[in-house]
């Protein structure tokens, strides 16, 4: 057992523990390809279930269920053990893939997809948590900047797996592809992962669970209908915005009274932990934000097909994937991060500024040299953020801490979408009424968003002008990303360096931020 711990601490990981990181990086893949793979198969979907018309609660129903359970999922872990948890995800996942795979209408699709995203919130913290607690801090970021580059292969395979999939065996296979890799996943976690069983005295805080589960639907349904379904300063987007707040409010009160809060408040005191959740929920707003724009106008105005589109993310998402494995192998090997959110946040402004600057005439070469640039910034951020935050709290709020990360970055994508997405619609219309005219209104009525083939079907100075209103739309939609993302420079230059455990080196830690290390976890 002793030689068992040193093995760990040196970052000799066993055999066992490289066999479970294999599972993890399956499930992390699961939960993020599901919905790439499914947005691929949606028009088809419709197409043999009907009700167009509730199309967008396939996506977001899966949102909301996953954002709802992310952090119910990483106090259950903490309080029974995470191995249990983690099982129970994988079953809940991949019980909803099989069902959404036979689901007969629309109405079954949705609720079957809650089904999904109430599994997927157990993966994505299951994955993060369990490796805090298999690998010391110091090593860390080597291994999530592995689940780092899983997230960037599946942003970008998720798009062609979905196509080849539908055109080949149909859609509902797009669901069910999940059932062979959950299985192997369940399977390797099952047979290899050893971690002590754990048994709470407290009960669930019940009344936190609904309160929180309450404030974050309330919360992601004013983002995803603001100003599509229901205008901004409409009475429903009101009543929700309203039942949010009081719920969130109400929430944060009961939490300093409940015996076992589902979201211990104590650990927003460690510094760390605050900055590390305002980084990840900015970096969450431009990076959702980034993926939706980047291919509407590659498509729009670089005159990209849908694949292609895809594919031209490719300098963004591989820079990404370098920079998150060049960041967590020198954080290994140094025991220090504080730089990297650093140049993260000034990459980002400056790849987002350089972005907003793009018009009719920029090529994709350089296009693609200023998605490098932003995908850098994000490599700097995507896990360090993670690794901060697990290293800012005791071993005892791992799960909290590695759900409320992840929560935050949910959060964040949803208000960048909606946000960014608003920007962009409302600058695309007003730029289509003033060079087209009557028609130009007409044209954006419904949607500010022009697939290819409707595109093509427009007159030449009618399409002429839908490339300048995106060419301004997306300008103005990244130039309010590299304005949010000043605030990532300001928070990550009042990050405090703790020293992780575990390395080549020990070091003491210092100060309240310091955690204890997790080598008592895997033994």
């Amino acid at each position: 057992m002793a030689d068992k711990v040193e093995d760990v601490i040196a970052g000799k990981q066993p055999k066992s523990v490289r066999v479970v990181l294999l599972a993890l990086m399956i499930a992390m893949m699961l939960a993020m390809l599901d919905n790439m793979i499914v947005g691929t198969a949606m028009p088809t979907i419709v197409g043999e279930l009907g009700g167009l018309e509730h199309l967008s609660w396939v996506v977001t129903g899966y949102t909301l269920a996953t954002a709802a359970s992310t952090p119910i999922w990483g106090k259950i872990g903490d309080m029974y053990g995470r191995k249990g948890a983690f099982l129970s995800s994988i079953v809940i996942f991949l019980i909803g893939s099989a069902l959404s795979g036979m689901a007969q209408d629309m109405g079954q699709l949705i609720g079957f997809r809650a089904v999904q995203g109430l599994g997927a919130g157990g993966l994505m913290v299951g994955v993060m948590a369990i490796i805090g607690d298999l690998v010391p801090p110091r090593e860390r970021g080597k291994y999530q900047g592995m689940m780092a580059g899983v997230m960037a292969l599946a942003m970008i395979g998720g798009p062609l797996v979905g196509g080849t999939i539908t055109d080949n065996w149909g859609w509902r296979w797009a669901f069910y592809i999940n059932l062979p890799l959950g299985a192997v996943a369940l399977a390797l976690v099952t047979a290899v992962l050893q971690l002590p069983k754990k048994r709470s005295k407290a009960g669930i805080d019940y009344l936190g669970v609904v309160l929180l589960t309450v404030g974050i639907t309330a919360i992601v349904l004013v983002t995803t209908w603001g100003g599509t379904e229901y205008a901004w300063t409409s009475a429903r987007i009101m009543e929700l915005t309203g039942i949010g707040v009081a719920a969130l409010v109400g929430f944060v009160f009961w939490q300093t009274r409940a015996a076992e809060p589902v979201l211990p408040l104590h650990i927003f005191k460690s510094r760390n932990f605050t900055l590390m959740s305002v980084i990840g929920f900015i970096t969450g707003f431009v990076m959702f934000g980034a993926t939706l724009f980047l291919p509407l106008y590659q498509q729009a105005v670089q005159g990209a097909s849908a694949t292609n589109s895809g594919l031209l993310l490719l300098p963004m998402l591989g820079a990404m994937l370098v920079t998150s494995m060049v960041a967590g192998r020198v954080t290994t090997n140094s025991g220090r991060y504080k730089i990297f959110p650093i140049v993260g946040g000034v990459l980002m402004i400056v790849g987002l500024y350089l972005l907003s600057l793009m018009d009719t005439g920029t090529t994709r070469l350089t296009s693609g040299v200023y998605m490098a640039v932003v995908g850098a910034g994000m490599g700097c951020l995507m896990q360090i953020t993670m690794l901060v935050a697990q290293n800012s709290v005791q071993m005892k709020d791992m799960g909290v801490a590695s759900s409320s990360a992840t929560l935050f970055r949910t959060l964040g994508s949803s208000f960048g979408v909606a946000i960014m997405g608003a920007l962009f619609n409302h600058r695309v219309q007003d730029v289509m009424a003033e060079r087209a005219g009557a028609l130009g209104r007409n044209i954006t009525e419904q949607s500010a968003q022009l697939d290819a083939k409707s595109l093509e079907k427009l007159p030449t100075a009618a399409r002429e002008a839908y490339q300048h209103a995106v060419s301004s739309g997306t300008h103005s939609a990244f130039l309010l990303g590299a304005g949010i993302s000043v605030l990532v420079l300001i928070a990550a230059l009042f990050v405090k360096e703790v020293p992780l455990k575990g390395g080549p080196q020990k070091a003491s830690p210092e100060g309240a931020d310091a955690a204890p290390t997790a080598v008592a976890e895997t033994v």
